[in-house]
């Protein structure tokens, strides 16, 4: 089986004026989701910083995945998982050409009930990594360093 993903994207303005005077904003659907995105380009790029860019998103997709792929791996695997908290960030330097995200790291911090033992859960996060779809099709780095709480 194939799975396919669509997404609808509208602009309109004019780049008569320059790289300095267009407008950023433009928004993006991605069906059957009901939810219109309005997004910019990253402030430095000239963008709106109140609104999602296209970075972030790549940050924000890559970090779900991480938390659904494991939430996954570890329902098969009988853990009770009760919380999990992500502070990703993605980095973006400016020498190498072309211009790239090169590094994700994802931090959870996962809360699970007493059982596992944290190499079994360290594992699971790995198991996880592999298995990410969206981790899977990138070529930046992608670095996750779990914290992990047993909760009563």
């Amino acid at each position: 089986m194939t799975h396919r993903y669509a997404s609808s994207l509208r602009w309109s303005g004019s780049t008569a004026g320059g790289y300095e005077a267009y407008q950023r904003h433009h928004e993006v659907e991605c069906r059957p989701a009901t939810t219109t995105l309005q997004l910019s380009s990253d402030l430095t790029f000239r963008g709106d910083a109140a609104l999602l860019n296209p970075e972030q998103l790549l940050l924000a997709a890559a970090s779900s995945c991480q938390l659904l792929s494991f939430l996954a791996v570890a329902a098969r695997a009988r853990l009770d998982v009760v919380e999990y908290r992500d502070e990703a960030e993605a980095v973006m330097p400016e020498d190498p050409t072309p211009q790239r995200i090169t590094v994700i790291t994802l931090r959870p911090r996962i809360g699970i009930r007493a059982g596992p033992s944290e190499e079994r859960v360290r594992h699971l996060v790995e198991v996880a990594h592999r298995e990410c779809f969206i981790a899977n099709s990138l070529c930046s780095e992608v670095r996750i360093f779990p914290e992990i709480e047993w909760v009563a």
